[in-house]
């Protein structure tokens, strides 16, 4: 199963959590915004593997994410593979978690702040930067996230560029925060992968590629 799957990590500390836990996986350190990834084939698995912030009120740190849609900021719709959905979801209640299968948006920048209300109240309980970018690729995706940060508990958008947000004091209670708990959370989402792929998803069962459509 492992080699029909291509796993994406966005930022290097999600990519250590995919190696700890899967280290005999297909996976890529593909930056934020998938920067340093170069494709795969047409046809091919890609599951995104991950954080992600919270939009909806209420929706707390640590909690499992496995959408079923993708939005994107102007109004198309990424359909998730359904096969590779269930077997997340199944995987996640295995583990005991409460997954999240609520439409997931990718935002060009972080959104933070009241625009994460704005973006609730438009349907998407949480934000990512990644996965809408694999729309009308001909790709079977989903992803797996775990929440990070949230609208009780909001971070800087400084934090795109570290090394301004470490100049900066006021940010350093953040940096001490996301210490503690996004490695934990990081390494969650690998595990419910992990889990997931064990279940032993067919790589010829899917929906139909990347479907898109506009709502």
């Amino acid at each position: 199963m492992l080699c029909n799957v291509e796993i994406l990590a966005p930022t290097l500390l999600e990519y250590w959590a995919v190696q700890c836990t899967l280290p005999y996986a297909r996976a890529n350190w593909a930056g934020i915004r998938l920067a340093r990834w170069k494709g795969v084939r047409p046809g091919s698995i890609v599951v995104v593997c991950g954080l992600a912030g919270a939009l909806a009120p209420g929706l707390p740190s640590g909690t499992v994410l496995i959408p079923d849609r993708i939005g994107l900021t102007d109004g198309r719709v990424l359909h998730c593979d359904a096969a590779l959905v269930q077997a997340l979801v199944a995987a996640a209640r295995t583990l005991h978690f409460r997954p999240d299968t609520r439409p997931l948006l990718t935002s060009p920048s972080l959104i933070v702040g009241d625009d994460r209300h704005d973006w609730f109240r438009q349907g998407f309980v949480a934000v990512d930067m990644e996965m809408g970018l694999l729309a009308e690729q001909n790709l079977r995706v989903a992803t797996i996230r775990v929440v990070l940060d949230t609208l009780e508990h909001d971070i800087s958008p400084n934090w795109l560029r570290p090394t301004r947000a470490l100049l900066q004091p006021l940010r350093w209670q953040e940096l001490l925060w996301m210490s503690s708990v996004a490695p934990q959370y990081a390494l969650r989402a690998a595990h419910v992968l992990k889990v997931g792929l064990g279940s032993g998803i067919d790589s010829g069962s899917g929906t139909e590629p990347g479907s898109m459509s506009v709502e």
